[in-house]
């Protein structure tokens, strides 16, 4: 009874508590553990053409969702635009909010796989949002080792990702994300 009881902690998560905490109470002089910044959620966001088909949907959610280990809420127009050939109601892209385990998983695989296999990869960019919040766009959704390249029978996906932090500040934020091992450019 006790092992259903005993559930798996991210590696990731677990290094947040046990390196990252102590590190910014440091850095930053917090005297209590719920001031020091945390990520909050990851949501990734991926856009649909406007001439796609059923089959080109279904194929997004599919990848998406072996991506994220969730499957995401399908978005669609909530107007017509005629110059960007969309109709409302037609879906325009999905998108995905992930916490917890899942979201700590995610970000692992993200920083220590997907990224680095980028070629000519430099670090993602140190602009911030003002609140310490990081948004990472990804042009080719095949980094990620879920994707098999040859069973990815369409172009590829690309997708926005946006880390969302309690930081108050970019600086807290930059140094949380540098703690939990994003590499930034120069």
């Amino acid at each position: 009874m006790e092992s259903n009881q005993m559930k798996m902690v991210p590696a990731l998560k677990d290094y947040y508590f046990k390196q990252v905490v102590p590190n910014l109470k440091k850095q930053f002089g917090y005297g209590n553990i719920h001031v020091v910044p945390k990520v909050e959620k990851v949501v990734l966001n991926s856009r649909i053409n406007a001439d796609a088909d059923k089959a080109h949907v279904e194929q997004l959610v599919k990848e998406v969702s072996l991506i994220t280990g969730q499957k995401p809420l399908i978005t669609k127009a909530k107007k017509s635009i005629s110059n960007f050939k969309l109709r409302q109601g037609v879906p325009n892209g999905v998108k995905v909010t992930l916490r917890g385990n899942r979201m700590y998983d995610f970000l692992y695989r993200l920083i220590n796989i997907a990224l680095p296999v980028i070629r000519d990869f430099r670090g993602v960019s140190k602009k911030m949002d003002r609140r310490g919040n990081l948004n990472v766009g990804i042009v080719d959704h095949t980094i990620f080792p879920e994707i098999k390249v040859e069973s990815s029978n369409r172009q590829n996906i690309g997708m926005d990702i946006a880390i969302v932090t309690t930081a108050r500040s970019d600086k807290e934020g930059l140094s949380l994300l540098e703690g939990l091992g994003v590499v930034f450019r120069k």
